[in-house]
């Protein structure tokens, strides 16, 4: 009895250690947000394939109705959570559907100087990585679709303040 006990706590606990193995194609996703001459969120956002991520937001991120007063204030933060698993998977959708090794390194019209930059920065189970820096935010349709993405994260998830 303590046999067959000591072979079904062996794998139950394997059975655990398994499922929490994570088999992604991304190990690292990471955002970032720069700000522009106004009241555009910044902030960088960073996401492991177990679904944890740290969120570093420096202004406008949590107020509703910003002013410039915000940039005399320290940065909001430091945060960590774990993406909910529907919002994660959706996440892997939309940079699938990019084909994010394919897309040019940099995007935007420089000659106007108070837009935003995103930094969109992915590192592969391969091995290699892509970054995408997108002046103006407006790089192509999908593009914006996962910056918005982010942007949204920054509200619909359980966020810890760590610092």
């Amino acid at each position: 009895m303590k046999y067959l006990l000591a072979i079904c706590a062996f794998v139950l606990l394997t059975s655990c250690i398994t499922s929490q193995k994570v088999n992604s194609k991304y190990t690292k996703i990471e955002y970032e947000a720069t700000p522009c001459f106004g009241f555009c969120p910044v902030f960088t956002m960073t996401i492991n394939p177990d679904r944890t991520a740290v969120f570093e937001a420096e202004h406008f991120n949590f107020n509703d109705k910003p002013s410039k007063d915000e940039f005399s204030k320290p940065r909001e933060g430091t945060f960590k959570g774990t993406i909910k698993e529907e919002d994660y998977n959706k996440l892997i959708s939309l940079l699938d559907d990019l084909h994010v090794k394919s897309l040019n390194d940099k995007y935007g019209e420089h000659n106007i100087t108070d837009l935003p930059t995103s930094y969109l920065r992915i590192k592969f189970a391969d091995g290699t990585s892509k970054n995408v820096e997108d002046y103006g935010k407006r790089g192509s349709e999908k593009l914006s679709e996962v910056y918005q993405f982010f942007e949204n994260l920054r509200k619909n998830q359980q966020w810890d303040k760590v610092k």
